[in-house]
């Protein structure tokens, strides 16, 4: 047989060269190199002083990486930081609750259980997003007591495990789509313990990015089954289709992977879950803004990916894939996550200085010029204080998910609570479902 063609739906080979034009650009917002060149147009623009909005001074970036390097000792003074993931908010209040999901899978075939693993991880990941400074999940059990973004981790974890998006009673360690379409604001406050003495915003917000994924598994029964399962993604991600010269088509396993094509994958399948910018050729791009300081030629001129939530999606499902047999190489090519728990950092450490004072007071919308233009100055910021923090630490080779679960976060919410009562983070925006 000769060198066969990749036909599917994970676009395993090189992108085509002789592409529509529409349809290349569309392949070309879903990579993360893509993501870096537009956020650095961005940051080159703000850096030259052409922004209206925001400035920029770098020389506080010491100062951050010295308190990112300190508090990744304190956290992991083994010097073994794991990857940044909704895995991390399992193991809050230091109990192991992948232990206890591992003992309720054992004895199931291990691509079954790789694919519940799958599913609990989209989940966690759609849930996740801000939270009330004052909400609080207490653990049934455990009697742990906790909040943020550990505290909506463990009320996930413990709905999955009690079958709450599972429709069949037999197999409750799953999620499918029967399940999803039966859920209500009623179940989704009862799953985080939301009253009205310990709210929590966006309950109708996670609501519909479930009815969203519900929808998604639904229209593409060829990929996630009947009734739809997000776990399928293990069947899809570890297999291609290839066409050989003689027209034939054969399915081959795929035992690695790299993080880009696993991130386009994501987009195509979930990018319509998330909410978005303005579509492109009839695609649905997913966390994709216009910014007058972007750049870029062709179709998706002006237009910055960041793709926040299909990153920490694409972090979030390394652990589960891995247990299935499917490595992810390359995962440095992933950039950091434009977010809240990151871009607040810069904000509190003075290197993104609004120039405006009322910036910080007002509340904006996530696909405003401004928002987008905080967000990828994030994504250019975190790798630049990534260098510093492994110079810091004496860790050239550390990665940059390491680098963000070692301390970047953790930093952010020290300087917010050194600045704001509570510790509340520096911006508000709305935009559920875009910002972690």
């Amino acid at each position: 047989m000769g060198a066969a063609t990749p036909t599917s739906f994970t676009e395993l080979g090189a992108l085509p060269t002789q592409a529509h034009a529409l349809q290349d650009a569309v392949r070309f917002l879903r990579l993360p190199s893509t993501v870096r060149e537009r956020c650095a147009a961005v940051a080159d623009a703000v850096a030259a002083g052409r922004s209206s909005h925001l400035a920029l001074d770098r020389s506080r970036l010491p100062e951050l990486a010295r308190r990112v390097a300190r508090l990744t000792r304190e956290r992991y003074p083994g010097g073994e930081v794991p990857l940044h993931s909704c895995w991390r908010h399992f193991e809050a209040g230091g109990i192991d609750r992948r232990a206890v999901l591992d003992a309720r899978l054992r004895g199931m075939e291990p691509a079954e259980a790789a694919r519940a693993r799958v599913d609990l991880a989209i989940v966690a990941v759609l849930l996740d997003g801000p939270s009330a400074l004052h909400w609080q999940f207490r653990e049934p059990g455990t009697g742990c007591q906790l909040g943020r973004a550990e505290g909506l981790g463990a009320a996930v974890f413990q709905a999955f495990m009690a079958g709450r998006f599972s429709s069949d009673p037999a197999d409750p360690l799953r999620v499918d789509a029967d399940a999803l379409a039966r859920l209500n604001p009623g179940t989704i406050g009862e799953i985080f313990q939301a009253r009205a003495d310990n709210p929590l915003p966006g309950l109708d917000a996670r609501l519909r990015l479930l009815q969203r994924l519900e929808s998604v598994l639904r229209g593409r029964a060829d990929i996630f089954g009947q009734p739809g399962r997000p776990g399928r993604l293990l069947d899809l991600l570890g297999h291609v289709v290839v066409r050989g010269p003689d027209g034939r088509e054969q399915r081959l396993p795929v035992q690695r992977l790299r993080a880009p094509v696993m991130l386009r994958t994501l987009i195509k399948a979930f990018g319509a879950v998330w909410p978005g910018g303005a579509p492109l050729a009839g695609r649905v791009l997913g966390d994709v803004w216009s910014h007058p300081l972007a750049g870029g030629s062709g179709p998706g001129a002006g237009r910055v990916p960041l793709h926040t939530m299909a990153q920490w999606l694409a972090l979030s499902l390394v652990e589960p894939l891995a247990s299935g047999g499917i490595g992810i190489d390359q995962l440095d090519e992933l950039t950091g996550l434009a977010g809240m728990r990151h871009g607040g950092l810069f904000i509190d450490g003075g290197v993104i200085v609004p120039r405006e004072p009322g910036f910080v007071r007002a509340t904006h919308m996530v696909g405003d010029a401004a928002v987008v233009e905080w967000r990828a100055l994030t994504v250019v910021l975190l790798d630049e204080l990534a260098r510093l923090v492994r110079a810091e630490l004496g860790q050239p080779a550390m990665s940059l998910p390491a680098v963000l679960e070692g301390g970047v976060a953790a930093a952010g919410r020290e300087l917010a609570v050194e600045r704001r009562p509570g510790g509340p983070p520096p911006l508000t925006v709305s935009g559920f479902g875009t910002l972690l």
